[in-house]
């Protein structure tokens, strides 16, 4: 039976529709209950419901076979899986963003509050640019409003949560969407079911 790692909330579960369409399908995933686990014997595969930022570890040590994954998670986590493909959905960019009027003196080290570590310092890192990061797990915005940091680094869909704290985007440098990875030992035993759905899901997002 196949594991299939999907991330919780709506992401999850456009995933998971576009699974079933292309027919793997599990009777009652759309049941309101609290399971975490839904098998299909008729069509040989197990959903595990996950943490979003998790995906990608169950993944990788081989909890589950397959996953579905934002592609800001394999950048800052620089997980050891397969990258199958590219499902052009849960779009967003990485961005750089300051308050309004903000003015970068390119000889003080710049402060960067950010949940996306690895992603800043590989951003900044290849500009060779002086920096201090500071870790926040949430409300990424208030740290320049409040002084903590000039800049944040942090996604950006809408951009509205940024206007309504008065930040502005100044660089956007990467586009995220969510992956269809594989863990590697599992692409190898298991290519032939896992080959099936990357090339009925390739179809479907064409």
């Amino acid at each position: 039976m196949l594991n299939i790692a999907l991330p919780k909330g709506r992401l999850g579960d456009q995933v998971y529709d576009m699974l079933a369409s292309i027919g793997y399908d599990c009777p009652g995933y759309y049941e309101q209950n609290r399971k975490l686990v839904f098998e299909s014997p008729e069509k040989n595969v197990r959903y595990l419901l996950v943490k979003p930022s998790d995906v990608a570890i169950y993944v990788e040590h081989r909890a589950a076979d397959v996953g579905i994954v934002g592609k800001d998670i394999l950048l800052e986590n620089k997980s050891d899986v397969y990258e199958l493909l590219d499902l052009k959905i849960g779009k967003c960019r990485m961005a750089v963003a300051a308050p309004e009027g903000y003015v970068e003196d390119p000889d003080r080290t710049l402060r960067v509050a950010t949940k996306y570590v690895n992603i800043a310092k590989d951003f900044y890192g290849s500009r060779n640019r002086d920096i201090e990061i500071i870790k926040l797990n949430g409300s990424i915005e208030l740290a320049p409003i409040l002084g903590l940091s000039d800049v944040i680094v942090d996604i950006v869909e809408t951009g509205n949560t940024l206007k309504e704290n008065h930040l502005k985007v100044i660089e956007e440098f990467r586009d995220i969407s969510a992956r269809f990875i594989a863990n590697k030992t599992s692409f190898k035993f298991e290519n032939e079911m896992i080959s099936d759905m990357l090339r009925k899901l390739g179809e479907k997002v064409k």
